[in-house]
């Protein structure tokens, strides 16, 4: 065992664990399903050289200030919006995330979410199971046609990438929209760019697959949904924020657009109270765009390896912000 200690805010796939165990003092809070009390984490994260977080956990400058140690935040996600990654830098703190590793994962939820909601599904199967269902009928529970539609990408990374892949399959238009044209991706993709009023327009489906900063949130508001058709629908797995929800709200319940399918949300969990609870033309998933057995334990695995290799060899494999190596050197 090494001097070095490392605390894990939620139980983890064994096997992530061995990793951190072979060479560290490693304290873990203990459950798997409840977000570890603020007052625990800040007492916990005292003497700690490294923090192996979710995305739940708020890592913040009193969190900071509180963990005079801390030398790595390990974040098991691909955003890392709940960090204070500028507070860290400041402290020569370096924080990781886990790109690439959910990308797949995340694209298929993301499709699959998109047929629900386009086919109604949830509704159909509510239908069935509360013995509604009396007989064939020719326009019951109808949906909107997917094959042949047009599909708008808002962010083209790689899960929008991944994405637009699926789509193909489905002989889909596929536009995107990004703070940059990849022409590289148009070729090699079929895809179209269009800015961000044009695609939201042109499309039947619009997904959402951007980061959230200052420039993303409330990224889709009244004006933007107005943009869309009646009969489009709004597929969220990026992040909650990036859309304003009353407004989403609203234009679900006045159906002026048709339908939504979202994986994320402002306040996670949806609080009881959300309206959006209320309305038949929306689906609602708990945050499971990378809920796979394979993707959530490889998640695992790269931040506990970005926490072994970089307090043992000074070279975590994929840094946030790299310049605090640089200064480290």
């Amino acid at each position: 065992m090494g001097g070095k200690r490392v605390y894990v805010t939620r139980k983890i796939p064994q096997s992530a664990l061995d990793i951190l165990e072979e060479c560290f003092e490693v304290s873990v809070f203990p459950e798997e399903d409840r977000v570890v009390p603020r007052e625990i984490l800040l007492r916990e994260v005292r003497q700690v050289d490294a923090l192996f977080c979710l995305l739940t956990d708020r890592v913040d400058k009193e969190l900071l200030d509180a963990a005079p140690n801390l030398k790595i935040v390990a974040n098991m996600a691909v955003g890392y919006d709940n960090i204070d990654v500028a507070a860290c830098t400041e402290r020569k703190i370096v924080v990781t995330n886990t790109p690439g590793v959910l990308t797949e994962a995340t694209a298929d939820l993301t499709f699959a979410l998109l047929l629900a909601t386009a086919r109604r599904l949830p509704e159909s199967e509510r239908f069935l199971r509360d013995g509604k269902w009396k007989t064939w009928s020719p326009m019951l529970l109808t949906g909107q046609e997917v094959y042949g539609a047009t599909l708008g990408i808002l962010g083209l990374g790689r899960i929008g990438r991944a994405v637009a892949r699926r789509a193909k399959g489905f002989d889909m238009k596929v536009l995107y929209y990004s703070r940059h044209r990849d022409l590289d991706a148009e070729e090699k993709l079929g895809i179209l760019y269009r800015d961000k009023d044009e695609l939201l327009k042109e499309s039947d489906y619009v997904s959402i697959h951007l980061p959230l900063t200052a420039e993303t949130r409330g990224f889709i508001g009244e004006r933007e949904l107005g943009l869309m058709k009646p009969t489009a629908v709004l597929i969220n797995t990026a992040r909650g924020p990036v859309v304003d929800e009353n407004a989403l709200y609203r234009a679900l319940k006045e159906r002026r657009i048709w339908a939504a399918g979202l994986d994320v949300f402002e306040t996670e969990p949806l609080p009881l109270d959300s309206p959006l609870r209320t309305l038949p033309n929306v689906v609602l998933l708990p945050h499971i765009g990378s809920a796979t057995i394979k993707t959530r334990t490889d998640m695992a695995i790269i931040a506990a390896r970005n926490i072994r290799d970089y307090l043992l060899a000074g070279k975590p494999h994929t840094p946030v912000n790299p310049e605090v190596l640089e200064t480290r050197s």
